[in-house]
């Protein structure tokens, strides 16, 4: 009788894995053939030489990693992404949250309208987006600087004003997805537990902090990992608001970065090296994170 029940439960083990193997086998081609496709282009010499047939391909190693962290421009990319993500991630998660307890305090009207305009923004596409706040802050045409009076002030010529121009457009689309699922979870929580927290006195500021986040831990895992990875690999806004980069490049961003060396350049080998790098370092923080959790006991 024993041996038969461990070999239910054995066969009951792969049971998942075979209905979750249509699903792997896509992502598989999707997913694992064009990584495999990026790191091996990132160890070759592949240019437009070799893309038009003029030069054989020829395998390079770590040449390319070498000739990338050799460049000090990569570097000074670098800590601009990180740092510009993390402000990205640290006020999407901020002003989400925000919104996601306002929602619960507010009426049925005023929710609903604040939450079709804020999916509204989140629906709408990033080069659109990334449009209108350009016209927005027009230094000629721009309601903006009439509003506020700056005359021709150009917010994409200096490096600073111009990320936070991008910044405030990437935090504009970016906080629905955060409201409406931290308000989700909110709602989950039940309703006793934070009456109880008001009656004992507690502050709105300590319902949340001692109440509300340890409950939203899991779901706040989810919109802190999907933000990370959003905002680290930021193109479209700083392509189309900063012109490319901003001047002499002082707005780019890793992505952007990747984008001129491969098709501007024809350094696809390049290109893809910092692809990699891109991939390596995402995957590393979401492992840290998840890492980090787990030490402190929580299940995700």
């Amino acid at each position: 009788m024993s041996g038969m029940n461990a070999t239910a439960r054995h066969s009951g083990g792969w049971t998942p894995w075979l209905y979750l193997a249509p699903a792997l086998v896509v992502l598989g081609g999707l997913l694992v053939y064009p990584i495999y496709q990026l790191g091996l282009i990132s160890f070759l010499e592949y240019t437009q030489a070799q893309v038009s047939g003029g030069e054989p391909t020829t395998f390079k190693g770590l040449g390319n990693y070498a000739t990338l962290f050799g460049d000090p421009q990569f570097w000074q990319v670098l800590l601009a992404t990180v740092v510009f993500a993390a402000a990205c991630v640290l006020a999407t998660l901020s002003l989400g949250c925000a919104l996601a307890v306002l929602l619960t305090r507010i009426r049925a009207v005023p929710r609903l309208a604040l939450m079709m305009a804020a999916l509204g923004a989140w629906a709408t596409p990033a080069i659109t987006g990334s449009t209108v706040w350009v016209f927005l802050f027009d230094p000629d045409f721009g309601p903006v600087n009439r509003l506020l009076g700056l005359g021709d002030h150009s917010w994409t010529y200096g490096r600073y004003s111009a990320f936070a121009l991008v910044l405030l457009e990437v935090v504009w689309c970016s906080f629905p997805f955060v409201m409406v699922t931290v308000y989700a979870g909110i709602r989950a929580i039940p309703a006793e537990v934070l009456e109880a927290a008001s009656l004992d006195g507690a502050s709105q500021w300590r319902i949340w902090r001692s109440v509300m986040t340890p409950m939203l831990r899991p779901i706040l895992v989810v919109v802190t990992i999907q933000s990370v990875i959003w905002d680290f690999k930021i193109f479209t806004q700083i392509y189309v608001m900063t012109n490319g980069g901003g001047i002499a490049g002082q707005n780019l961003v890793l992505n952007v970065y990747a984008y001129q060396k491969a098709f501007a350049s024809s350094q696809y080998s390049l290109g893809s090296a910092i692809g990699v790098v891109m991939l390596l370092i995402l995957l590393s923080v979401t492992l840290v994170y998840l890492r980090l959790l787990r030490r402190q006991g929580e299940e995700l």
